[in-house]
């Protein structure tokens, strides 16, 4: 059965790579509507409550609370301001983008603010720009994840079309475009450093690196073909594509291979082990919208930096026996080391190998005018644990978006979504734009 993912994603890309009928429609455009002004300030600001279910006997759960008594919910509160701003003046244009976060929990209030965007971008000529500063590229083109977005961070899943925060980079970008098959050719080449205060959590510090992307515009296919290299992370190939079959049905996959990637992983002996081996992760979607203005998004995924299903039971266990200790004894030496084995490797979000992912949303349903419902449906393949989560949104107030989201986990025993801290979780989000 683990053959059929990579049977979908070879058939979709030879699909997108055939040629096919176009589908062109004329726009008509008011000049006055489309003129730029050298200047834009905007951004948004947000209050998201958030009431978790909590589930005291899931493993997760124990890592974070092992010596405390939450009860059987919990609140939180989230505030954000998004702030941008960018100035044109002849070749130049400067962007900035910051965002400040506020969070109240368990663990008290804090604030956390980071520069998301800061970049100057020079354009000589209309084929050439260049950019350097903080920015996100944003490869790749899936919708809930981007294995081959190698300089870009990766995405919530649960939440995937939210703003990122970039890295420093140089970049550049030139394209050509041509009559025939091939309509359009770009070439991206990018440095980024990794230095003690210059992109520290990218890897290893202290390292120049280099990454690049090819595009061609082929047939009427987006196709990529990325590289990155440098001694900060493994070396990495990859691609992807993306294609319209008609006018609201979209084809469109990715792939990485990583050269020696190193996973750390708890032994059943309790060692912490690095592993070093090639990865190939790849990606397969469809997007397609109906009549009645239903959108339907698809995607199989394969990580293969995850881990499997007995990797994950062997770490649950752990943490259960390392809080059964530290509650025994008052010893917490395990739960410490279970919490640092967590950090970026078990703990990130969907950290095994397959996955499946479904959303549908649906415009104004029953002529309900401003109103958008959509469900989504993440699926672990390995394990069969899933989270299901229906929302609502209205934005019937100029400037104001409204939603209402509730999750619900379920798994067995040592799975995935079965021993996240929460069985459950309902939030609102109320977001002004400016």
């Amino acid at each position: 059965m683990k053959t059929l993912p990579g049977i979908l994603f070879v058939f979709l890309w030879l699909l997108g790579s055939l040629p096919c009928a176009g589908f062109a429609e004329e726009y008509a455009f008011d000049e006055s509507e489309i003129e730029k002004k050298p200047y834009h300030i905007g951004g948004y600001a947000e209050f998201r409550p958030v009431l978790y279910g909590l589930d005291r006997d899931a493993s997760l759960y124990k890592l974070k609370f092992c010596d405390r008594e939450e009860g059987s919910a919990l609140e939180e509160y989230n505030a954000a301001l998004q702030l941008e701003g960018s100035l044109e003046a002849g070749i130049a244009r400067l962007f900035v983008r910051t965002n400040t976060d506020y969070q109240n929990s368990y663990l008290g209030g804090h604030t956390r603010t980071s520069v998301y965007e800061g970049f100057l971008s020079i354009k000589p000529t209309s084929s050439l720009t260049v950019d350097i500063g903080k920015k996100t590229l944003k490869w790749g083109k899936g919708y809930a994840w981007n294995p081959a977005a190698f300089v870009d961070r990766p995405k919530d899943p649960d939440d995937p079309g939210q703003n990122l925060e970039g890295f420093v980079v140089a970049s550049a970008d030139y394209i050509r475009s041509f009559s025939g098959p091939l309509k359009t050719v770009s070439f991206t080449p990018v440095a980024v450093p990794a230095y003690e205060d210059v992109n520290d959590d990218f890897g290893r510090t202290g390292h120049m690196n280099f990454a690049a992307k090819l595009y061609l515009l082929l047939y009427d296919t987006d196709i990529d073909f990325m590289f990155l290299g440098g001694a900060s992370r493994p070396r990495r190939f990859g691609a992807d594509f993306s294609r319209n079959l008609r006018t609201n049905l979209e084809i469109h996959g990715e792939f990485a291979f990583i050269k020696n990637h190193g996973k750390r992983y708890l032994a059943e002996s309790g060692e912490a082990i690095v592993a070093e081996g090639d990865a190939t992760s790849y990606l397969a979607g469809i997007r397609y919208l109906t009549e009645t203005d239903t959108t339907y998004i698809l995607e199989y995924y394969r990580n293969g930096t995850g881990y499997s299903e007995n990797e994950m039971s062997v770490f649950f266990s752990f943490v259960d026996n390392a809080c059964d200790a530290y509650v025994s004894t008052g010893n917490g030496m395990l739960l410490q080391k279970a919490g640092n084995v967590a950090a970026g490797n078990y703990g990130r979000p969907n950290p095994m190998r397959d996955y499946l992912y479904f959303r549908a949303s649906r415009k104004e349903p029953f002529d309900i005018l401003y109103l958008t419902p959509a469900i989504t449906w993440i699926l672990n393949l390995d394990d069969g644990s899933f989270s299901l989560s229906p929302e609502i949104e209205y934005d019937g107030v100029k400037n104001l978006d409204l939603r209402l989201k509730a999750s619900l986990l379920k798994g067995d025993r040592y799975s995935e979504f079965g021993e996240k801290p929460n069985d459950w979780k309902v939030e609102f989000r109320a977001r002004y734009y400016f």
